[in-house]
């Protein structure tokens, strides 16, 4: 665990807030590569992904406090606290979908091509955070004596062999940005690299939530497979109806 990533002149980096900040700069980096390259207005998908960072970060991290709200109900003012770490894409997403739908339309952009680059940041973002969440201690794997096993906190401090699940998800989504650029441009219709994208995303999320750590977080475990495999067969079901035949 090193919940403190450094310490200069005076100033405090705290590992989870420095690692998402990077993986936001990073994923919106890529996602102006990947609008560049299926020729959508880039500025305009830059502008608007910036416009939908902040209520998504407020969804996410509002979804986690919801689902621990026993450790925030008496100390409110822990709510925002960004050096915790502690949050639930899945409180992110659907802010950002819904928001979109008008902000899309008004810059003049496709609704589908704009999420197909979106697709570049989030699994971009994903990468780096989730390794914010190994420093942080967050999202830990359950104990185990497997030989993928390796010597890690959870929340609480108490160190263990653990399952590294949270680099196991850092690396699947960095293995689903290899997939996407092999796609970006070659899938049917608009809107498809991203669903293939949530779909295969939210399957391996659906196989790594069984590897976390049970207790406390059960509740948020068990929202974590439902809504995985809801955008699993919501996204398959968009796919089958939309490919051409």
């Amino acid at each position: 665990m090193r919940r403190i990533l450094f310490r200069w002149q005076g100033l405090t980096v705290w590992s989870y807030p420095a690692m998402l900040y990077l993986g936001l700069v990073a994923g919106v980096a890529a996602g102006n590569l990947a609008a560049h390259a299926i020729q959508a207005d880039a500025f305009r998908v830059f502008v608007a992904t910036l416009i939908l960072i902040p209520p998504s970060i407020a969804g996410a991290r509002l979804l986690y406090v919801a689902l621990h709200w026993r450790h925030y109900r008496n100390r409110p003012r822990r709510i925002w606290n960004r050096r915790e770490g502690g949050m639930a894409m899945y409180g992110g997403m659907p802010v950002m979908l819904l928001l979109s739908v008008p902000l899309v339309a008004a810059f003049g952009l496709g609704f589908g091509r704009f999420w197909d680059a979106a697709s570049f940041t989030i699994m971009t973002g994903m990468v780096f955070t989730k390794i914010g969440c190994l420093l942080n201690g967050c999202c830990a794997g359950r104990p185990s004596t497997s030989r993928v096993a390796i010597f890690l906190p959870n929340s609480r401090g108490v160190w263990e062999k653990r399952i590294p699940v949270q680099c196991l998800e850092a690396a699947w989504a960095a293995v689903l940005l290899a997939v996407a650029a092999a796609l970006l441009g070659r899938l049917p219709f608009d809107g498809a690299l991203f669903l293939v994208v949530a779909a295969l995303y939210s399957a391996g999320r659906l196989a790594l939530e069984s590897l976390r750590e049970r207790g406390p977080e059960s509740a948020s475990l068990a929202l974590g497979r439902a809504v995985s495999l809801l955008t699993v067969v919501s996204a398959l079901a968009i796919l089958m109806v939309q490919w051409p035949r």
